[in-house]
This record gives C-alpha cells, sequence and structure tokens, in this order.
C-alpha cells in the first residue's frame, strides 16, 4: 500500500472521530495528515511528510486554540430552546422569598424560578417561560423577545 494512502486513510479516521468529539482539535490533526498525505504523494520522504503533517496540525490547533479564547465566556448563551415564550400557570410557591414556584406545564409540575416579575404573582397567574437552568424553568410576568 502507497504511503499517501495510509495518510489519507489516517485523515478521514481523525476527521470522523472529529464529529463525534467537536473540539475542531482532531479536525485540523487530520488536515495535517491530508498535507502529510500530499507530500507522499508529491514523492517526499518519510521526515518530510512527517513534519509538514507536524508543523500543519500545530498550526491549526494554535488557530483553534485562539478562537476558542477569542469567544466571549460571559456572553449569554444563546440556544435554540424551544420552550421560550410558552405559557406557564403558576400552582403555588414553594418559596416565595427565593421566587421558587410550582408552576404547571404540558401536564406536569415543574420547579421554576421567577425572574421578571414587578410584584409576586398569585397562584392562577400566567407566565411564561425565558429559559431554564437545570430542571428549573425561568419565567417571567410577560413574554420574552423573540
Amino acid at each position: 500500500m502507497d504511503l499517501w494512502l495510509i495518510w489519507v486513510i489516517a485523515g478521514f479516521v481523525l476527521v470522523i472521530a472529529e464529529l463525534v468529539t467537536g473540539t475542531f482539535y482532531l479536525l485540523v490533526v487530520g488536515i495535517g495528515a491530508f498535507a502529510g498525505a500530499g507530500v507522499a504523494w508529491l514523492g517526499g520522504n518519510g521526515i518530510a511528510q512527517a513534519g509538514v503533517a507536524g508543523l500543519v496540525a500545530l498550526i491549526g490547533a494554535w488557530l483553534v486554540h485562539m478562537w476558542h479564547d477569542a469567544q466571549p465566556k460571559d456572553a449569554p448563551h444563546t440556544s435554540n430552546f424551544l420552550d421560550r415564550g410558552q405559557p406557564v400557570v403558576l400552582e403555588s410557591w414553594a418559596n416565595e422569598a427565593a421566587n421558587v414556584a410550582r408552576v404547571s406545564y404540558r401536564g406536569t409540575t415543574w420547579d421554576a424560578r421567577v425572574v421578571t416579575a414587578l410584584q409576586p404573582p398569585v397562584p392562577g397567574s400566567t407566565l411564561y417561560i425565558e429559559g431554564q437552568e437545570g430542571g428549573m424553568l425561568l419565567v417571567g410576568a410577560t413574554p420574552p423577545a423573540r
């Protein structure tokens, strides 16, 4: 088997493994393997192949690291939380001082924290889902902006 084909197979294995992890680091190592395959196909020796593959992988890993560092850490996390804006009914207060209530949603009772209300809502009030923290819904008195 030709050496360039081994590099290509290694590159595909690394790219497929990246699909499982989602970190982008294995992707750049896989791209480095493809670069090594290119050097092998052009007739370069083993040291040149490994050197180019390693250099591409190192530069790619550094770029991914810089990209991760450039992402804002304290920015609000945007998601496709599909329950956002859905109405819930306040059943009772679990801890009114901490704004923790029990709400009815989708035929069951959930813990919820009231995050936006000028005054504490009364049982029977309709509230709207703004987000979720773990298993607790975050609800408010008005529907959130979409």
